[in-house]
């Protein structure tokens, strides 16, 4: 064979090589990216998955309750699965579904969260261990499970954490330690996972529309926190007193927007405070 025609084989080798390697880059790129948002059936949760998807992400949409499954199945681009952060057992089938469902998983959004509030003296070890296994174990197993998978598609992992993981006040101990957590494993598992291309972040929300304090009343009110005989008792009754309806407050669209950030610009920041007014901040 002529050295002209060897020549010309290998330029045309070497086309359709780049055609094949463009090609299956621009599918990447137009694959659907999936996230995981635990906690998505109310409040933050969902309205971030409302989000992503009316964005045409794929949003895996985690939920504890049948009732809570069906709903959000209904919305495009969303597929609800069964997900208590408590259980491992829930979030291994979660994980096995996710992997089984072909599309990969680039982002993972710690929000499912629980609050509860009183003084250190009166609130029992019992319940601040409830708060502290969904609020900061709960992170930990999901990121753990999932990780495998970000890591494969070099993506993103983000943290709802709160303001009051910064600064605390009267009977917010029990929360506030527990989202403070959240900063330190945020800035740990930021430094760990930067040799696999993945970034991470915390979002820090202030004062949103969200069913968090209307659940934590209740909760309260049934386990008895409130003892009539306590020196804080005239303090607690007014602390109740604190908007259970947040629907006096905005929705929490700087919190989606902060999601959106973080899970999909090119720089994404290590921390995000979000919140309705400067005076919060």
């Amino acid at each position: 064979m002529s050295s002209p025609i060897r020549c010309s084989l290998f330029l045309v080798l070497l086309s359709v090589l780049s055609l094949a390697a463009n090609a299956a880059a621009a599918a990447d790129s137009d694959q659907q990216k999936a996230v995981l948002v635990t906690g998505a059936t109310s409040g933050i949760g969902l309205h971030i998955a409302e989000r992503f998807a009316a964005e045409g992400y794929l949003v895996y949409a985690g939920a504890r309750k049948q009732e809570d499954i069906d709903r959000p199945n209904k919305i495009d681009n969303i597929v609800a699965i069964r997900l208590d952060v408590t259980n491992q057992d829930d979030i291994d089938a979660a994980v096995a579904q996710v992997r089984d469902a072909g599309h990969g998983l680039w982002g993972l959004i710690n929000n499912a969260g629980v609050f509860i509030g009183g003084p250190v003296t009166d609130v029992s070890i019992e319940e601040t261990m409830w708060l502290f296994d969904v609020n900061v174990f709960g992170v930990y197993r999901v990121t753990q499970a999932f990780a495998p998978l970000i890591i494969e598609s070099k993506g993103r992992i983000s943290t709802i954490g709160s303001i009051s993981g910064i600064g605390s006040g009267r009977f917010f101990s029990q929360y506030s330690m527990s989202k403070h957590a959240m900063e330190a494993f945020t800035d740990s598992l930021a430094i760990e996972l930067e040799r696999f291309g993945v970034g991470v972040s915390v979002i820090e929300p202030g004062n949103y529309d969200s069913k968090i304090v209307e659940t934590a009343w209740k909760r309260m009110q049934e386990k008895g926190y409130f003892d009539e005989n306590s020196p804080y008792a005239a303090a607690l009754k007014e602390f109740m007193e604190w908007p259970a309806d947040r629907s006096i407050y905005n929705a929490p669209d700087e919190v989606a927007d902060a999601a959106m950030h973080a899970m999909f610009s090119e720089k994404p920041k290590r921390r995000y405070m979000t919140v309705p007014n400067e005076g919060e901040a």
